[in-house]
């Protein structure tokens, strides 16, 4: 009752904004023939009753770059935030900014290429690992949507797609209060405030992907694995250590339904001081954890894409989903991280909406579990839930 007294006020001023631009036609900024500008401008709500929550705020500003082509491509976007929850404690909107990737890229023929700079790791699912706004785990984990320096090479043979990247180190720092100021969770060395915390940096990540496009009983889609190994330098100690990731994924689509599948095994060998291995710090947008070096990542997402449109061609695209992963921690002393994630995609007219009921079990940023802990020993052990709506305005 005390979030229906409070939020009628203080959603019509943004409510408002949502109707004016939706009576005002998209933008897109057509520079050249092969070049394109744009970005997008994101809005949020926030409902967490439990800790006394009810946030309504500007989430996002983002400007990028798209070239496109017969034989050079590339891609760049850059992101603000800043003052409004959960970036309450900054003064200025564009406080944080970071950069998400900043590639080109050169197509040797029809069926490959080559791109350098910030560009994704070619690592699972691409790009994305469900459906949902939030993302999964594994993207807390540095494992989903990770954008890094280095270069990747992109082949199609009938019907396998195989990848190969080099790459140097994790993304340029952007701007902000803490270390951790990357789009993509990268190993990061600790924020003062970060108890046990680690001083690694990654660097010299190489990966491969091989992928192969699968149709069975009705199902399309892909099936495939992933290796990955990096060097993890300790600068209090001066020694290299290790990571070592492996993945299976499938993703497939049969008719209104889609469905996402991975496993990913992760092993980190740090080499902290005085053996405390157990724990790396990672970190990206403005803030750095620890999390456990080792052990089994599960996930699994499944989607419906509703036909039609609605209230008179206002509302199309409407996708509800279900995402649950689980990191299953190799140290019996550590408890397991959960998030599962309930929500429905849509388009209002020229925005895109999500809406997500998303519970967390010592989970870093679900529910007020500890920030810093949880992803490592644990923090609250029990589950903890917010409702979180994003309505974002694509130009």
């Amino acid at each position: 009752m005390q979030a229906c007294k409070y939020f009628p006020a203080r959603f019509a001023g943004v409510l408002w904004g949502v109707l004016m631009v939706c009576s005002t036609p998209a933008l897109a900024v057509k520079v050249a023939d092969n070049l394109d500008l744009g970005g997008a401008l994101r809005a949020r709500v926030d409902q967490d009753p439990s800790r006394g929550i009810h946030k309504v705020g500007i989430d996002t500003l983002m400007l990028g770059a798209n070239y496109d082509s017969d034989s050079w491509i590339g891609a760049a976007r850059y992101r603000f935030y800043g003052k409004d929850y959960p970036y309450q404690y900054t003064r200025h909107f564009g406080d944080i900014n970071f950069a998400e990737y900043a590639w080109i890229g050169y197509r040797l023929d029809p069926s490959q290429q080559l791109q350098v700079g910030l560009n994704q790791v070619p690592f699972g699912l691409l790009r994305l690992y469900s459906d949902t706004f939030m993302e999964t785990l594994a993207f807390t984990m540095g494992v989903e949507d990770l954008d890094e320096l280095g270069a990747k090479y992109i082949k199609d043979i009938g019907s396998w797609n195989i990848q190969a990247g080099y790459y140097t180190r994790p993304a340029w720092p952007g701007h902000g209060t803490s270390r951790g100021s990357t789009y993509s969770s990268v190993v990061t060395p600790a924020d003062p405030s970060v108890a046990g915390g680690s001083d690694n940096v990654e660097r010299n990540l190489f990966v491969g992907r091989l992928a192969k496009k699968v149709e069975a009983a009705g199902w399309k889609g892909e099936a495939g694995v992933s290796l990955l190994t990096a060097t993890l330098y300790n600068r209090d100690t001066r020694r290299d250590g290790r990571r070592n990731a492996f993945a299976v994924h499938y993703m497939g689509q049969r008719g209104p339904w889609g469905v996402k599948l991975q496993y990913t095994r992760q092993v980190m060998s740090p080499q902290n001081p005085d053996g405390a291995n157990r724990t790396i710090t990672i970190g990206g947008y403005d803030g750095t954890y620890n999390m456990a070096t080792r052990g089994n990542l599960y996930l699994a997402n499944v989607s419906y894409a509703v036909p039609g449109s609605y209230l008179g061609g206002w509302v199309t695209d409407v996708k509800p989903y279900f995402s649950y992963s689980l990191y299953d921690k190799a140290d019996p002393h550590f408890h397991n991280t959960q998030r599962w994630i309930a929500g429905t995609s849509f388009s209002l007219k020229f925005l895109s909406v999500y809406m997500e009921w998303a519970q967390g079990r010592n989970d870093p940023y679900i529910g007020g579990s500890s920030y810093a802990q949880s992803l490592a020993a644990g923090g609250i052990d029990r589950w903890r839930g917010q409702l979180s709506v994003n309505i974002g305005w694509y130009f």
